[in-house]
């Protein structure tokens, strides 16, 4: 079972939903990344979702846009992240880390390559955005190969044959984007949601995580109550980003930490909250 599947497999039993933090590798220093995973962890999240910086991030909205630029300027490359998995596993070797990027760098580097490297630092899955699961195969081959899950988006606007052709390729999770548009976007449609959600678990038993438009505990708790787990992140990044704008270089990381361990221990509490 990967860390990923045992992680959901704990929490349901507890009557718990997964808290999943998005944060870009590097943003806002390659220093902070690792310890800021730790704080995320400390604070409650279950696993982590570490987006690895890219030029064109298409999917994503003005403000994680902003971070993959921040982390870019700090020449954060696809190695760089590998490098920061590996060392947060000298620390914490049973949180799930899923890879969230792009094709380009991940087939520059080779499918096998990668595959083999992201095991050796401790990835668990990999989620690359503008990969269509028609042309998945090769690379889901070689992340068998090495036991890491594959982790798919399904948007509101997917047809059923294209939901079905995912979850054939998914393992892991599966990750609803609740709202239409870019990360950022929007506000949340609860009942949307769940007709949606509902939609899905026709088709797999895999468990559902929401993410786009989780902000604060409430919306957390409020999605929580329909899905599997739920992803902060635009919302994170941003607060993130908000703590360290006017402090110095040297009071930076403990800016970043307490603010990291603020919110994702508010949401915490709001998802647990609604524990059954």
């Amino acid at each position: 079972m990967s860390r990923i599947a045992g992680r959901f497999a704990q929490l349901a039993t507890e009557g718990r939903r997964a808290l999943i933090p998005y944060i870009v590798a590097g943003d806002p220093s390659r220093t902070a990344t690792v310890p800021l995973m730790h704080a995320l962890v400390s604070a409650g999240a279950d696993i982590i979702e570490l987006g690895v910086p890219f030029s064109d991030p298409m999917s994503e909205g003005p403000v994680i846009q902003q971070a993959h630029e921040r982390a870019l300027a700090h020449h954060t490359r696809l190695r760089d992240v590998l490098a920061m998995v590996a060392e947060f596993r000298q620390q914490d070797n049973d949180t799930p880390v899923l890879l969230m990027g792009y094709a380009n760098p991940v087939e520059h580097m080779g499918y096998a390559a990668f595959a083999d490297a992201a095991a050796e630092a401790g990835v668990d899955a990999a989620l690359t955005v503008d990969l269509p699961p028609e042309e998945v195969a090769d690379l889901n081959r070689e992340l068998r190969r090495v036991a890491m899950d594959n982790i798919f988006l399904v948007a509101p606007t997917t047809p059923e044959a294209r939901i079905r052709a995912i979850v054939e390729q998914a393992s892991g999770f599966i990750y609803y984007v609740a709202l239409k548009g870019v990360t950022g976007a929007g506000h949340l449609d609860v009942d949307d949601v769940a007709e949606h959600l509902a939609h899905i678990r026709a088709h797999t038993e895999l468990p559902l995580a929401v993410g786009f438009g989780i902000k604060d505990a409430d919306s957390a708790a409020r999605i929580g109550q329909l899905a599997n787990g739920v992803v902060v992140g635009s919302a994170l990044v941003t607060h993130l980003a908000a703590a360290v704008a006017d402090v110095d270089a040297e009071g930076q990381e403990a800016a970043l930490l307490d603010a990291a361990s603020g919110l994702m221990g508010s949401i915490r509490r709001g998802l647990d909250s609604i524990a059954s």
